[in-house]
């Protein structure tokens, strides 16, 4: 009996099964649609040396058992193909691939009867040349060729919904398949020695099948053992697909920090961490980013339960020593049915993060409802509508003028962006740049602003009104931006601009956060002759050392700020002696916010250099700011 890649085939196929029965699975239909094809793929292998046998030695048994074990072995043939195009409809239809399961087994059932209706004959002229041919045989290559074709067609049809993996490794099944079943043919019709190698084929595609698309390890994240972010999209797709009510806790933390840690520390910290987590049951745990982990119930209570048990622990230090505390942020959803792709659950995820950065510990757990998808939803608009804005140049700088207590006269304007819609309405600023900055937009639409104030300045040549200098903010993430003062500087040098018209305006927030970077950004610009301003003194993490830190000319008091002082007898202390402070430094000061007169003569009472606010003028457009200056 020429069976030797049969043998070879089964061995195969106990190794897949050994390697995939001992590692953990998140239990998806492509894992059991998998399996199915391990299964007819076995055994067609075994029914295959079991009709070799029978045919070998078929005077030992009667004529009916041998032509029933050789029908079975070639109709198995068609189930290996309807299995593998059952296991691609498990990843095309999903919530409905259960429907299409029923109808691929009744066809195969069908199949299986003409199989055993029509005849088949043996040829037994050898032990090397031993097989089966006949009308049974032909409608089975006929079938199987079918539904191979079937299979292709699905791939090519569905091409945009299934992953470029699955079309692959899917046609290098076909292939290997096909290759064994016309070297087998030729060999059959022209060779002298048969080689019977359509099985070993099955068996060598579903190995591939196992290495590229289900071994269980590509869904896992090495360094916890838990599931991996492509195990959770894949997962929850499914649960989504089926309408499934689960819920969803996510803990996103980083290690703590203490005096005495290390990237030892670190490291026995984090096992720790992970063996606490894996010993907790009644969820399945996914690690979807370096710093999250989310945990998935399809009860309520096991959910609070599980929470409760993770909050408690997490208050207690980890770590040798108990000297390490972690302190995780908690987002709980519990209505996944206000989404509609796994996608938009990472994004969620990813939404509530960034909202809780700097929110403190005392606000650590949040609940994701459907006032977060509105919020999300509407933020993206934005985000389109300020793409759209950029593209269409949908933008306008609108000037704030400054005036000047010592001259007499408006001497400088602060330029604020403004960008509207295609129908011309303005879109106030708070619905835009946090958008811009938190998609990282700021930076082109901010290099925008500060090329129309340049061109602004060449144009219209503001100072021979009196005005000395355009003030320009500088958000967070421009400050943090490398290319900052390269850029800048361009844009001055393209206008032929005096950069001595320029005064950029930094926040104290942003001196904090992106010290280095902004340090080197505004030698680069000061060298080259700009001056800057701190902007909101008085709000965030406000510290006088900013002021001898940063090579600032003047300082911005707050709108907030100033309210204050005229309202609050403590306020109006601290007020006092910043401002005295400041002055006694050489420093220019603004007001921002004043809004009446009373407020206007106790500024300049004060001693402070320029007023800022409503009361003079709003923020205007181009052509009415430089009437109101002209008129000043």
């Amino acid at each position: 009996m020429n069976i030797l890649a049969q043998y070879c085939g089964v061995v195969l196929m106990i190794v897949i099964l050994f390697f995939h029965s001992t590692q953990k699975k998140v239990h998806l239909y492509s894992e059991r649609a998998f399996m199915g094809i391990w299964r007819v793929t076995f055994a067609s292998l075994l029914l295959d040396i079991m009709s070799m046998a029978l045919l070998t030695y078929h005077h030992a048994f009667p004529d009916i058992v041998v032509e029933t074990g050789c029908k079975a072995y070639v109709a198995s043939l068609v189930w290996v193909a309807i299995f593998c195009v059952n296991y691609v409809c498990a990843d095309i239809y999903k919530a409905q691939y259960q429907l299409y399961q029923k109808k691929l087994f009744l066809c195969g059932a069908l199949f299986t009867v003409g199989v055993y209706i029509l005849p088949i004959y043996m040829r037994t002229e050898s032990t090397s040349k031993t097989y089966t041919y006949g009308p049974s045989t032909y409608l089975t290559y006929f079938l199987a060729l079918l539904v191979l074709l079937v299979l292709g067609w699905l791939l090519y049809r569905y091409r945009d919904s299934t992953s470029a993996r699955l079309r692959r490794v899917m046609g290098a099944w076909m292939g290997v398949w096909l290759l064994g079943a016309v070297i087998e043919f030729v060999s059959i019709q022209f060779w002298d020695d048969a080689l019977l190698l359509v099985g070993y084929a099955s068996a060598v595609g579903t190995f591939i099948i196992y290495l590229r698309l289900e071994n269980p390890e590509a869904n896992l994240d090495w360094k916890t053992g838990f599931f991996n972010q492509n195990a959770f999209l894949l997962y929850t797709g499914q649960q989504l697909f089926q309408k499934r009510e689960f819920y969803l806790l996510c803990m996103s933390c980083s290690l703590g920090t203490s005096e005495n840690t290390s990237s030892g520390t670190d490291e026995i910290v984090f096992k720790e961490m992970t063996r606490f987590i894996s010993k907790i049951s009644g969820t399945k745990v996914f690690r979807i980013t370096e710093n999250e982990i989310v945990f998935l119930f399809f009860d309520k209570e096991e959910e609070e339960r599980v929470y409760r048990q993770l909050r408690s622990r997490f208050k207690k230090p980890w770590g040798k020593g108990r000297m390490h505390i972690i302190r995780p942020k908690w987002f709980s959803l519990t209505d996944t049915g206000i989404v509609n792709r796994a996608e938009d659950l990472l994004e969620l995820f990813q939404y509530m993060l960034q909202k809780s950065i700097g929110s403190g510990e005392d606000n650590d757990y949040s609940v994701i409802d459907g006032s977060i998808i509105r919020e999300l939803n509407q933020e993206k608009e934005v985000e389109q509508l300020l793409l759209k804005a950029m593209k269409q140049d949908w933008i306008e700088v609108f000037f704030q003028p400054i005036y000047s207590t010592e001259k007499g006269q408006f001497v400088s304007a602060e330029a604020l962006t403004r960008i509207h819609d295609a129908s011309g309405n303005i879109i106030p600023p708070n619905m835009f740049i946090e958008v811009a900055e938190q998609t990282g937009l700021i930076v082109k639409l901010g290099e925008m602003v500060f090329e129309k104030v340049c061109r602004f300045i060449q144009r219209e040549n503001p100072a021979r009104y009196g005005i000395e200098y355009i003030e320009v903010n500088l958000s967070l993430i421009q400050c943090g931006f490398d290319h900052l003062a390269e850029g800048f500087i361009n844009i001055m040098k393209k206008y032929d601009i005096d950069p001595n018209y320029i005064n950029l305006e930094i926040t104290e927030t942003a001196s904090l956060n992106e010290k280095r970077t902004l340090l080197t950004n505004m030698k680069a610009l000061r060298e080259f002759g700009v001056s800057f301003s701190l902007d909101d003194f008085g709000t965030g993490h406000s510290n006088l050392n900013y002021i001898v830190e940063m090579p600032v000319d003047i300082v911005k008091f707050d709108r907030d700020m100033i309210q204050s002082y005229f309202h609050s007898e403590k306020a109006k202390y601290v007020m006092d002696a910043a401002m005295h402070m400041i002055q006694g430094m050489q420093l220019q000061i603004v007001s921002e916010g004043i809004e009446t007169k009373e407020q206007y003569r106790v500024m300049e009472k004060l001693g402070i250099s320029y007023i800022q606010g409503y009361y003079f003028s709003k923020p205007l457009p181009e052509r009415e700011f430089l009437e109101f200056i002209s008129n000043g």
